[in-house]
């Protein structure tokens, strides 16, 4: 298995990416990682390393996507990025697969333009896992699709169902459509559309609310990107509001500190799901290619988990289920 790593891409590059992919190295006996960026740079940070040097292949991408710059433009502009470098190598056969904690916006834009749509696949989508108290389900579109139609809604819930079955080992994944109201006559006139669309979909449930997807309601929450990545970033901030809340309480009682202390620790533990790194990265489901996002703020942890989501991805043939599932 051979892995591309962008080595640039996040807010602590190249640190952070160095070390995750590393960490999966010692992981996985089988799988071996190309760093993609500025070649002095990641040579430099390898430097402070020991490594199976026989296992990691630095390829020189000396162009940098920086995480506010337009995709669409960056992509066209920056040829030599470690962006366009890395899915041209994917697209070639070089590597199984590509994973970025960089630009989400231009790692889509060069997962569609470069590896292009699997067959069937009218539009890409990014899902997302999202914590509930039945364990992890997926939140789809996550921020890709900013507007849902009736029929990339049936397909993005369609992808979802593959990946939740082959990552998630749900045996029959449910899909609710995230609106105002249970009731189907409820939304807006293109949910309304959308609830008619979807409901030939295996395991469709209707409509579900705000107050449905922690409570694990349904395996998949379908929505448009704007209200999937609200609900996406909201959820990244409930553990620390939460401790922050706590303390504050904390502070007006006269409880005993090691009270304190094992408190903190119970309910950092509850709050463990939220966190990002255990989950590492998204894919794009639909694109002909395996491409992980992570957060810009991945630490090596997270790196390392985005490299183990490719590796799912590729050993249960996600995308050849896709093709199946749509035909």
């Amino acid at each position: 298995m051979k892995i591309a790593v962008d080595a640039v891409g996040g807010d602590f590059y190249p640190k952070n990416p160095i070390e995750g992919a590393l960490a999966a190295l010692s992981e996985f006996d089988d799988l071996s990682i190309l760093l993609l960026g500025p070649e002095e740079q990641v040579r430099k940070e390898l430097g402070n390393h020991d490594y199976p040097s026989e296992r990691i292949q630095v390829v020189h991408a000396p162009e940098i996507v920086g995480m506010k710059e337009s995709p669409a433009v960056a992509i066209k502009t920056k040829q030599e990025s470690s962006i366009v470098v890395g899915m041209g190598l994917h697209k070639a056969g070089q590597v199984d697969g590509f994973v970025s904690a960089g630009n989400t916006g231009a790692l889509l834009a060069a997962s569609t333009f470069i590896l292009g749509k699997l067959e069937g696949v009218h539009r890409p989508t990014i899902a997302t896992f999202y914590p509930t108290i039945k364990g992890f389900r997926l939140l789809v579109d996550a921020g890709a699709n900013l507007e849902l139609k009736p029929d990339h809604a049936v397909q993005f819930a369609r992808m979802a169902q593959v990946y939740s079955k082959v990552i998630l080992n749900i045996e029959e994944p449910t899909v609710g459509l995230l609106n105002v109201g249970e009731e189907e006559e409820k939304g807006t006139d293109n949910l309304k559309l959308i609830h008619a669309a979807l409901k030939p979909v295996s395991g469709f449930i209707g409509n579900v609310e705000g107050r449905d997807v922690l409570s694990g309601k349904a395996d998949i929450y379908v929505c448009d990107g704007v209200v999937g990545n609200i609900l996406l970033k909201f959820g990244e901030t409930i553990p620390a509001t939460l401790m922050k809340m706590l303390q504050t309480a904390v502070a007006k009682t006269t409880i005993d500190p090691d009270d304190v202390i094992q408190t903190q620790k119970i309910l950092k533990a509850a709050l463990a799901p939220f966190d990002y790194q255990r989950v590492g990265g998204i894919p794009f489901l639909g694109v002909n290619g395996v491409s992980i996002v992570g957060h810009g703020g991945s630490s090596p942890l997270a790196i390392k988990n985005m490299i183990k989501s490719a590796i799912d991805c590729v050993k249960h043939d996600i995308n050849g289920q896709i093709v199946s599932s749509l035909n």
